[in-house]
């Protein structure tokens, strides 16, 4: 490889959300990696500090030129830039477009378990979680298309916001599937909204469909999220791109974060989203690589040595659901004694609803030292977990 992933970076007393923690526990919960991102993009980020201005910021083509041939590389699929929007992040706009293209009252259909940020948005805004819930059979989850059709239909449910890819379980949606529930929305006059920040990260041998690359027809009535800061570890950046096939439908977007000043960058976020596009493919396709074989290392150590509970096979994002079925149906509780057990954080699944009360889930980018530290932990606290139940 030709980064040093396996390099320990101390984030501890940093003001990281994720390391502010105790001095005996291991963080592996939250969706943060614990790598430098590449060092292009540091590059960029040090010749834009370099300068000492930082006014105000237009958005130039070559942004839009660099996620457009991003795309066109990493995911077979070219999108026209005029149908991008720059923003400050994907919750923020979500949020801005359920507030400014809903009505209070109106219901967001989801399809748990999902990521947990997503009910707050909802919730905060005013507006109904309505639950799509997946069919989980034999390691694998699948839609309940029946359910689904009948929730679409209910005259109340505006958006369906679809996690392409899904997190927290790592699934890829098929183009077939994608394009069945851009059909079935479409038919009932339901929005979609498509979350793919987790899109780039996907396994070797794996890539995932972005909506906007769908038949027209289907796309015309999606909005999808897109951001380098799941790729390259840039929470910080505060960039995003609004991608809309419909030119009606963009406009109605651009209006909404317009009033919630959700379009203007800041000083890195232009540059620093340039460099990534364009210059980030090696570290990424090492990234993927190193996150694969971490989850291989977990997948083999708990088979032969925690055998109470399950890894489910993932396709994408860096985040392990983990099956603790035969263990309890309290995941919270499981994932709380593990934590006081051994210091071991994770997140409990019970966050994500649906059946996430029956998982944990874990964050494999980070050193491989550090996961073999996490599984002999995790070892200890659900065997010790089991002797507190006897």
């Amino acid at each position: 490889m030709s980064f040093d992933f396996d390099k320990i970076n101390d984030r501890r007393n940093t003001a990281s959300v994720k390391w502010d923690v105790k001095e005996n526990e291991l963080p592996m919960w939250v969706a943060d990696m614990d790598f430098q991102t590449a060092p292009e993009i540091l590059d960029a980020m040090h010749k834009s500090i370099d300068g000492g201005i930082f006014g105000y910021q237009t958005i130039p083509d070559k942004y839009y030129e660099a996620v457009a041939d991003w795309f066109e590389k990493e995911h077979d699929f070219k999108p026209k830039t005029d149908w991008m929007l720059f923003s400050t992040g994907v919750i923020p706009t979500i949020s801005a477009i359920l507030r400014h293209m809903t009505d209070v009252g109106d219901n967001v259909l989801l399809q748990e378990p999902n990521y947990n940020t997503f009910y707050g948005v909802i919730e905060h805004n005013g507006r109904n979680v309505t639950n799509n819930e997946l069919i989980y059979e034999d390691g694998t989850y699948q839609v309940d298309w029946e359910d689904l059709d009948a929730k679409l239909a209910d005259p109340q449910t505006t958006v369906m916001l679809v996690c392409n890819p899904h997190n927290p379980t790592g699934h890829i949606w098929s183009k077939e599937t994608l394009t069945k529930i851009g059909e079935m929305a479409k038919k009932h006059d339901v929005m979609i909204i498509s979350d793919e920040i987790h899109g780039d990260i996907s396994m070797p041998g794996h890539s995932y469909v972005p909506f906007s690359s769908l038949a027209p027809e289907v796309a015309e009535n999606s909005i999808s999220l897109v951001s380098p800061t799941k790729t390259f570890n840039l929470a910080q950046l505060h960039a995003s791109t609004v991608i809309a096939p419909d030119a009606n439908l963009l406009a109605r977007v651009e209006r909404a974060i317009s009033i919630d000043d959700q379009s203007e960058p800041g000083i890195l976020a232009v540059d620093g989203t340039i460099a990534a596009y364009t210059k980030g493919h090696k570290w990424l396709s090492d990234l993927r690589q190193y996150v694969s074989d971490n989850h291989q290392l977990l997948t083999d150590y708990v088979a032969k040595n925690i055998p109470e509970l399950s890894v489910i096979k993932s396709d994408a994002t860096y985040l392990a659901w983990i099956d603790c079925t035969n263990i309890t149906e309290d995941s919270e509780e499981l994932n709380n004694f593990i934590r006081q057990e051994t210091g071991l954080y994770l997140a409990e699944g019970t966050k994500y609803r649906g059946n996430g009360n029956q998982f944990l889930r874990m964050n494999l980018a980070t050193n491989k030292s550090r996961v073999e530290d996490g599984l002999q932990r995790l070892e200890r606290g659900v065997h010790a977990y089991l002797d507190s139940k006897k």
